[in-house]
């Protein structure tokens, strides 16, 4: 993976990290910034065979050591992800679990696994196949579970050999204080405006679609790119604030329970925002509705963030969204008042 592949908002913070000691990192901030893109390269970079050092740019992408990486089959890397992200980005499984997800046995799992921790550890514990010291790569960090960071704390504190960490998270609070404690914390940066747009576009979005999909993530331009290619319209985003107020489920009908309950914190963010006399950040403010009584948009918010805690447990998703849009429609239209 050479430096000028990723995203270039990231290019100085890889410079930043090369030049810093440290045997533990974590990269911190919301979704969509590129921590797994960063988290990577920097593991790339420490095992490179012909590294840039002096000018800090990260891995050759090019020397048997980037190769492996790209084809997955680094003996001296290991990542640790939940099995449905290790599928997603193309990372093998272990033979056994594979085995038993192709056999029907178990679904792939959403957490990090303890078993794979244990496996990591014990990787953190032999020596280096290629002779550049080893890296663990964990993403995104708040899928451990207590056991699983409980596994990893004395790795992490007090590694074996020549072996690095980066753990990267969408939602560092959400890590054990204990895990944090041993890592160097790194805020991942936000781009610019006009560079998330021109890599949107570089990623093939057209170029009409870009700020609005941009608005709709938040300025995130990883989360803009995954809605782009999840079919999600800059139109159909903009009548979304109103489809609630009407009730209509069919603005909701291809989206999961997570992706759905997401959607309307970002709609409930805004109205609270705008009633702070602040401007909204997912829609235009000519998209919204009017505004619902205060008491309405707390408990909105409230039950939203109650329903994100189990949007993942296997209850029918039909029945879900059709309860999720019935009670936006009744908040959209509980008292309104205009802004």
């Amino acid at each position: 993976m050479s430096e000028l592949n990723i995203s270039p908002w990231l290019r100085k913070p890889l410079a930043e990290l090369l030049r810093q000691r440290g045997h533990a990192w974590l990269l911190q901030g919301p979704s969509g910034l590129g921590q797994y893109e960063l988290g990577l390269a920097l593991a790339a970079a420490w095992l490179c065979e012909q590294p840039d050092e002096k000018g800090g740019q990260g891995a050759c992408g090019h020397c048997p050591s980037c190769h492996a990486i790209a084809v997955r089959t680094h003996a001296d890397l290991c990542v640790l992800m939940p099995e449905v992200a290790m599928q997603e980005l193309g990372w093998p499984l272990d033979e056994k679990s594979q085995a038993d997800i192709d056999d029907k046995k178990r679904k792939p799992s959403r957490e990090i696994r303890v078993e794979a921790m244990r496996d990591a550890v014990g990787f953190a514990q032999r020596t280096s196949g290629r002779g550049r010291g080893k890296a663990v790569l964990v993403y995104p960090a708040e899928r451990m579970n207590n056991i699983t960071a409980n596994a990893l704390l004395k790795t992490l504190e007090e590694p074996v050999g020549d072996v690095r960490f980066v753990l990267a998270s969408e939602a560092a609070w959400q890590l054990l204080p204990t895990i944090r404690s041993r890592c160097l914390g790194f805020t991942m940066p936000w781009p610019g405006d006009d560079e998330a747009r021109e890599w949107l576009v570089g990623q093939g979005v057209p170029a009409a679609d870009a700020p609005a999909l941009l608005r709709a993530a938040g300025g995130r331009p990883s989360d803009a790119l995954r809605l782009a290619a999840s079919g999600q319209s800059p139109k159909a985003w903009s009548l979304f604030p109103k489809a609630m107020q009407r009730g209509e489920i069919g603005a909701l009908a291809d989206h999961a329970p997570a992706q759905a309950i997401g959607a309307l914190q970002k709609l409930c963010h805004d109205l609270m925002a705008v009633d702070s006399g602040a401007a909204p950040r997912f829609f235009e403010a000519a998209d919204l509705p009017a505004l619902p009584s205060k008491a309405a948009l707390g408990r909105w918010a409230r039950s939203l963030a109650n329903a994100a805690k189990t949007a993942e447990h296997p209850f029918n998703a039909g029945l879900m969204l059709e309860a999720l849009v019935s009670e936006a429609r009744s908040t959209l239209n509980s008292a309104s008042r205009r802004p």
